[in-house]
């Protein structure tokens, strides 16, 4: 699961270093954006917005919702993070609980909308909560994130995990969030416009989720769902996270003509089937290098370029998490490929 705790070690070992950009043998700028990446580039489930001329990531690292930024999407800096420490309604809801996890952010009716995670690992005694701001400009007058609270809990009798938030606006408008982890996979709760919140009463619709043995591990989480020519593509993360080296994350797509399903794969596998087509693998075995990719998220610039922004973890780099951002294009298939 996505966690600070389980990930840490790994960024003390490689708090030096920082990746530099791969040269190309003939001196020319490498081909692949992620051969390019530079600066700070320890992250942990990341997401990424524009705003202005100034791309940021928001993720996990930093405790308190780490920020990047960059100009060019290739040259990264820290910046700080969202909250100076938890807040008092999640101590206090998730006893235990030791950093903010899995955000996500969104541009939604004049504000930015981010939502977060709290959690201890390995417990579904979970909530996730909502921060707003009408810039993401430290410098800018009216630059003040502001915490709405939580949005869904879960607890040890729920039978879903209440992490990993993604927030849909649906080809009619509605507001959805995907989230989930483990037990019994990706939900889609459907939100109140006015607050962010789901409805009192509101019943999630089950979207996805992995076969296991009874009483077993089910290991699907970070739902991110987009749209794309009449389709809605949902990304899961499979298999586990925060093991640096040893981490077997990876990638699965599936896509419906509804936001609430049925989602399948390439091949007509369900995503209630534990189905889906491979989206992100490690390297190749002769490469080795980044292992795990996952917690994807899809981003789409100014010039219509859209890319999948992901961690994995660096085996130059003692197993720290980094961040990896690909261009998506899309195949004859509809289906999208990432260039990575």
């Amino acid at each position: 699961m996505s966690t600070f705790t389980k990930i840490a070690p790994a960024l003390a070992l490689a708090a030096m270093a920082i990746a530099q950009p791969a040269s190309a043998q003939d001196g020319s700028s490498p081909a692949v954006l992620n051969d390019r990446l530079s600066g700070d580039l320890i992250t942990h489930d990341p997401v990424i917005i524009r705003e202005g001329d100034t791309y940021y990531v928001f993720s996990t690292v930093g405790r308190y919702v780490g920020i990047k930024t960059s100009p060019d999407l290739e040259r990264w800096t820290d910046a700080g993070a969202v909250f100076d420490e938890i807040p008092a309604w999640a101590k206090e809801a998730i006893p235990g609980t030791e950093g903010i996890w899995a955000p996500d952010i969104s541009y939604v009716d004049g504000e930015y909308r981010l939502y977060y995670s709290i959690s201890t690992f390995g417990s579904n005694r979970s909530a996730i909560g909502l921060a707003t701001n009408r810039t993401l400009d430290p410098d800018a007058k009216d630059y003040r994130w502001q915490d709405q609270g939580m949005v869904v809990m879960s607890t040890k009798d729920s039978d879903f995990n209440a992490i990993d938030p993604n927030l849909i606006v649906d080809a009619e408008g509605r507001q959805w969030l995907a989230l989930g982890s483990f037990w019994s996979g990706i939900k889609l709760f459907p939100l109140d416009p006015e607050t962010g919140k789901p409805a009192p009463g509101a019943e999630p619709y089950s979207i996805a989720r992995r076969l296991g043995v009874a009483g077993g591990p089910n290991p699907i989480e970070a739902p991110f769902i987009f749209q794309h020519d009449g389709w809605y593509y949902m990304l899961n993360s499979f298999d586990y996270c925060c093991k640096g080296v040893n981490s077997t994350y990876y990638t699965v797509v599936a896509r419906s003509r509804n936001v609430t399903g049925p989602y399948r794969g390439k091949d007509g596998t369900e995503a209630m089937m534990g189905g889906g087509t491979i989206f992100l693998r490690a390297d190749l075995q002769e490469k080795e290098r980044f292992r795990g990719p996952g917690h994807a998220g899809f981003f789409t610039d100014e010039d219509g370029t859209s890319y999948v922004v992901y961690h994995a973890y660096d085996k130059d780099a003692d197993g720290a998490p980094k961040l990896r951002i690909a261009p998506i294009r899309w195949g004859e298939d509809g289906w999208p490929v990432a260039e990575y």
